[in-house]
């Protein structure tokens, strides 16, 4: 709960600190810049009496969430910055606090414009989890992850096709990608050590092709579409079979100013994790805010 606690103050604090950016602190020429920061924090809560006949288990979750986005556009040029953080965690009664979701997503683009459609792009893109996860079993636990275990960092150079202000897509015939796992013993917990080699932390993979997709689609006044698929390809080990897929989907239903109900899903296949498709899904109704220049979407 003190994590919670410290995500949901920095949350704040975020909010507040960017409205007096965009109030106080941006100098007079912001014509090339577009910025945004919205979060939020939802909370699930389940109590039953200790006759309920109906069965049931009294639990509480928290989840709080933090995005934020940057970009740069002149002439030619552009730069384009993406921050997406994500955490939560379920106590049932008489277990343990649980994950129900962990996420650190960045990214950083920068482009050149061939025509109306088209750029030239290099990319950095940055994934790992915030907290500990665990196995959970009848009377202990396994760790399984944490910080940096894994964490992976990808680069990108190719063309990125981009129809409207809704839709972008990249494609990048080299994209060096490094995978870590810092701990070393996680071995013992992990078998395959998420491709990483017993005694090392990193794994580099020099000769690889990434795919990445955005699709954000304004479906109604109230109702909001994000999708984001990627494609990662190691071309000296490349078989069906090896090659990552990721998909982000979610919808933002806004209630009020204050309050928005969200369904959110990610699915992931990497065989370095696991040889079937990993599955999650989650739906929270809560308090959010947003802050920024951007055009409504």
């Amino acid at each position: 709960m003190k994590r919670i606690s410290t995500l949901f103050l920095l949350l704040f604090l975020a909010g507040n600190l960017f409205a007096q950016t965009e109030s106080e602190i941006i100098p007079a020429d912001t014509s090339y810049w577009l910025k945004e920061i919205s979060g939020g924090l939802n909370l699930n809560q389940g109590s039953f009496s200790s006759n309920w006949q109906g069965g049931g288990v009294n639990s509480i979750a928290i989840g709080t969430y933090l995005n934020g986005r940057a970009n740069y556009a002149k002439d030619k040029w552009s730069w384009d910055n993406t921050m997406d953080f994500a955490y939560g965690i379920v106590k049932n009664k008489d277990e343990d606090g649980r994950k129900s979701t962990d996420r650190i997503y960045l990214d950083s683009k920068v482009g050149y414009k061939i025509n109306d459609k088209w750029n030239y792009f290099f990319a950095v893109n940055f994934l790992s989890q915030f907290a500990p996860g665990y196995d959970f079993g009848e009377d202990d636990k396994t760790l399984i992850s944490k910080f940096l275990n894994p964490g992976y960092l990808t680069t990108s150079l190719g063309f990125e096709y981009k129809p409207n202000d809704e839709f972008s897509l990249r494609i990048s015939p080299l994209a060096p990608r490094w995978t870590f796992v810092t701990d070393m013993e996680l071995h013992n917990n992990v078998e395959n050590n998420y491709g990483v080699e017993v005694g090392k932390k990193v794994r580099t993979e020099w000769l690889a092709f990434n795919l990445l997709a955005d699709w954000n689609k304004k479906l109604s006044e109230n109702l909001t579409l994000k999708m984001r698929y990627q494609m990662f390809a190691n071309y000296e080990t490349l078989e069906f079979k090896t090659i990552d897929h990721r998909l982000d989907v979610g919808f933002e239903a806004k209630v009020s100013n204050l309050i928005n109900v969200s369904l959110t899903s990610l699915s992931i296949y990497d065989i370095d994790q696991d040889d079937k498709i990993q599955f999650s899904q989650g739906l929270a109704l809560g308090i959010s805010f947003k802050r920024g220049n951007f055009p409504e979407e």
